[in-house]
């Protein structure tokens, strides 16, 4: 009996302390709406090299990156981002390579990296272009990575910058 008392009082005073604060923690905060797309050229090598379903999964993972972080800080919200994914390198050959070039091994590794375009609309209009690239220059950690670990990496550092305003001055 005093344990249900208990439990019963210290159930009220969390409520009114703001429990019901916790629950809109749990809600997904507002935020911007993040769109990608390939640049002509990419995609041209994606159908003749890569294989078109790899480079778009790219583009889907670049936009659940950047749309994550833009939640989890709340930047943007409103807005929009407007992606072109330029260039994707591979670390290893990808599927559609290995089977037009049966020599070629998945051991096989090189450096990779990513290169983005765009701009971000903001809630009241204004446009900001943004520019991002990186490819490794090192192939050390190439070794032990998936087929398109460094764009992967590009990706999630570059989402990790836009969510933190850090692109607009490298403009």
């Amino acid at each position: 009996m005093r344990r249900t008392c208990l439990a019963l009082l210290s159930g009220f005073l969390l409520l009114a302390a703001g429990a019901p604060a916790a629950a809109d923690r749990t809600r997904p905060q507002p935020s911007a709406t993040v769109s990608v797309t390939l640049s002509e050229a990419l995609r041209e090598k994606a159908v003749s090299t890569y294989g078109l379903a790899e480079i778009e999964a790219l583009a889907e993972e670049l936009e659940s990156d950047v749309a994550r972080e833009l939640s989890r800080t709340g930047v943007m919200i409103g807005g929009r981002v407007e992606l072109v994914l330029e260039d994707a390198k591979p670390n290893r050959p990808t599927r559609k390579e290995m089977s037009d070039r049966p020599g070629l091994s998945f051991r096989s590794f090189s450096v990779g990296g990513a290169r983005i375009t765009g701009r971000t609309v903001s809630f009241d209009g204004k446009v900001t272009p943004i520019r991002y690239d990186w490819y490794a220059t090192d192939i050390t950690d190439a070794r032990h990575g998936s087929v398109w670990a460094d764009a992967e990496r590009t990706f999630d550092s570059f989402a990790r910058r836009l969510s933190r305003g850090q692109l607009y001055a490298l403009r």
